[in-house]
């Protein structure tokens, strides 16, 4: 018997079948698929619809694969959500975070209704413009006719979920990520929600990871010929499901999962909302087995992926010639910040990275080279600067950093985050969401006996690459112009 769990990212998804097997975790991917938001006039969604139609051949691979399918779990990007109608229909395409209908609604909330600081009391989630209470606020000042029909707000992994089981759960660790969930009270924070121009009533019962909500509908498993397969509430925030499968024998351990994203964290027993993590705008989001991922959010290669967007429009580039020409080019000719909202979503990422050095006096870059190494060396200062924070939040000193996720492809980024540091840094798996989407359900179905366990396995079962600081006082120098140029505090006491 094997479990099915769909990884859905930003740009794609895969369908994997997995089990364990001798004490190694055996896994095979039976489906992959573009997510592809759509534009339709000022607006960007999500094509749940194409989503689901495809987790539908996904089953229908996985039972083809003559592997009886023990259960099935989804997880994908956290904040954005559909609303149901009283038929039980989804009124509308779910906005994707990246659309404009929020721009200037935070600042405005925090001025108008609730200040920051009582926000962050009492969520101690990261500030950032796309958070699901903003959207809310958004759709509520546009008296929008969807949000006064809907009757049930369903995030997009619990609106996936109800399209396979006709159950409407909101699972934890995305539950936390609205920015409208209290840490403190374990519930929907009333409050904030009346803020944001809606009813509590639209929100779902919350559940924790590893609970089995139903099974697939009468009409699916017609349609699909297939068993009455269960569907477990898994991590269902991506990065939640990648903390989980990170193969990490300490118990005090700092993470980045890298990709269009860069999460960078730790996981601790209870929410730190403290003045230093509202200063910093750190954030704690619900994990695996009663945890918390105290972490920030880091705009990840996202940035570069969009600058070898704009210069394919004359032709195709190889990723692995981009990386050449950027190991040819002078080091730390500039710097960004990679998290400055101007690189959110530009229309054109080069001429945003040119403009911001511009606009902070430093050289100009003008190859794709020399735009590439910046980006790459910008982003592991970044990780620094938070690794750093983590450090001094948690209370504990780590002595490495575990990079999972797509992002660790990127050898010169997994170098540069090493010599940044000046610590090691230990870089697997690939497909760090897919493997703690597998565990969490393998514990649901008592195959896996503890989160500690799940670990040990995916140590086994992971060819990690290690990396080890070059150079150190370069980096240490460039780390100190890196913030002194994005106007950060270097000064400061981080003794643990």
């Amino acid at each position: 018997m094997s479990v099915l769990a769909f990884d859905i990212g930003a740009g794609s998804g895969r369908a994997i079948l997995a089990d364990v097997k001798d004490h190694r975790l055996h896994m095979k991917e039976v489906h992959r698929f573009d997510n592809t938001p759509v534009q339709i006039g000022e607006r960007l969604h999500w094509d749940v619809y194409r989503l689901f139609h495809e987790i539908k051949q996904g089953i229908l691979q996985a039972n083809m694969s003559g592997e009886p399918v023990e259960a099935i779990a989804i997880d994908t990007w956290a904040v954005d959500f559909g609303l149901l109608g009283k038929d039980g229909e989804l009124l509308r395409a779910p906005y994707h975070y990246r659309d404009h209908h929020t721009d200037g609604i935070m600042e405005d909330f925090q001025k108008t209704k609730i200040s920051r600081e009582a926000i962050f009391e009492k969520t101690g989630i990261q500030f950032l413009p796309f958070n699901t209470i903003y959207q809310l606020e958004a759709m509520s000042r546009a008296e929008s006719p969807v949000l006064k029909e809907g009757v049930d707000l369903l995030m997009v992994p619990d609106l996936l979920r109800y399209f396979l089981t006709g159950e409407k759960k909101t699972e934890f660790t995305n539950a936390t990520t609205t920015q409208l969930f209290n840490p403190k009270l374990m519930e929907w924070d009333r409050e904030l929600v009346e803020a944001a121009g809606v009813s509590p009533e639209l929100f779902q019962d919350v559940v924790k990871p590893g609970t089995i909500i139903g099974e697939l509908s009468a009409q699916l498993c017609d349609e699909l010929d297939t068993e009455p397969i269960p569907v477990i509430a898994t991590g269902e925030h991506d990065t939640a499901s990648a903390v989980a499968g990170i193969p990490a024998l300490d118990e005090n351990f700092a993470y980045v999962s890298c990709g269009t994203w860069s999460l960078m964290g730790t996981e601790v027993e209870d929410a730190v909302i403290n003045e230093k993590a509202f200063e910093w705008n750190f954030t704690n989001e619900g994990g695996v087995n009663d945890t918390f991922r105290l972490l920030k959010n880091i705009m990840g290669l996202w940035i570069l992926e969009e600058c070898k967007r704009i210069w394919e429009y004359n032709g195709k580039i190889d990723y692995g010639k981009l990386l050449g020409e950027a190991e040819a080019a002078p080091s730390f000719a500039f710097f960004i910040d990679p998290d400055d909202f101007r690189f959110l979503n530009p229309s054109h990422m080069p001429g945003a990275i040119q403009q911001y050095c511009e606009d902070t006096s430093q050289y100009v870059p003008q190859s794709r080279g020399e735009i590439t190494r910046g980006v790459l060396e910008s982003l592991a200062l970044k990780y620094r600067y938070v690794f750093e924070r983590t450090q001094y939040l948690a209370g504990t000193p780590f002595y490495g950093l575990h990079m999972v996720g797509g992002g660790i492809q990127n050898e010169m980024l997994c170098r540069f985050t090493s010599s940044a540091l000046g610590k090691p840094v230990w870089a697997g798996p690939v497909e760090g969401s897919a493997i703690g989407n597998v565990m969490v359900q393998l514990m649901a179905c008592k195959k896996v006996e503890s989160l500690a366990q799940a670990r040990m396995i995916t140590f086994k079962s992971t060819d990690m690459a290690f990396y080890f600081p070059e150079d150190e006082t370069s980096w240490h120098r460039a780390y100190e112009a890196f913030c002194d140029t994005i106007g950060v505090n270097n000064g400061e006491d981080l003794t643990v």
